[in-house]
């Protein structure tokens, strides 16, 4: 009795880690899919200004989760700032928001200046918007990049170098090879 126990007891630990692995290792922990419309949310930034990813329709948007306590977030942001939000940000038809998870204003200040973004960062302070894209207990950073139809494109989780080029080429792309 005590082998079949124990038997039952590794097949049930076996069949929950490879649960897990899936989850994170096939989708990282994300819900929505590359080729799907991008679920929509209305967040205020960090300024008050309201935004509707809806109605962004039209431009190439990209939105990168993150939070203050992120290490990872912290080390991304910067080239995300200078590879990205520089090189794009006078264009009419991109977009770029932080989206911060469940933080107050003050939080996100201070992490504005730790990591001299000047990107727009919206304020999901209850975790909606990350939910609509991500498990609850799924980590940050993440980056999803959504075309002119609403359409995701291509997303990311943590930061890898190769990863962020292949994003860094995918925004090139779709901005038009001749910018």
């Amino acid at each position: 009795m005590r082998r079949l126990i124990v038997a039952l007891a590794a097949v049930v630990s076996f069949s929950l880690s490879a649960v897990a692995q899936q989850k994170e290792g096939e989708d990282r922990g994300y819900i929505v899919k590359v080729g799907q419309m991008a679920p929509d949310f209305i967040l205020k930034t960090d300024d008050g200004q309201t935004v509707r990813l809806s109605d962004l329709r039209g431009k190439v948007v990209m939105l990168q989760f993150t939070a203050s306590w992120c290490g990872v977030c912290r080390k991304e942001m910067p080239h995300i700032e200078s590879e990205i939000w520089q090189r794009f940000k006078s264009e009419s038809d991109f977009a770029l928001y932080g989206v911060d998870r469940e933080e107050p204003i003050a939080k996100v200040e201070a992490l504005r200046k730790a990591t001299g973004v000047t990107y727009p960062i919206l304020m999901d302070t209850k975790g909606k918007a990350f939910r609509l894209y991500a498990y609850p207990d799924a980590g940050i950073t993440r980056n999803v990049l959504i075309d002119r139809e609403g359409k995701i494109v291509f997303m990311t989780r943590l930061y890898n170098e190769k990863e962020f080029a292949a994003l860094c080429g995918a925004i090139a792309e779709q901005m038009g090879t001749n910018r």
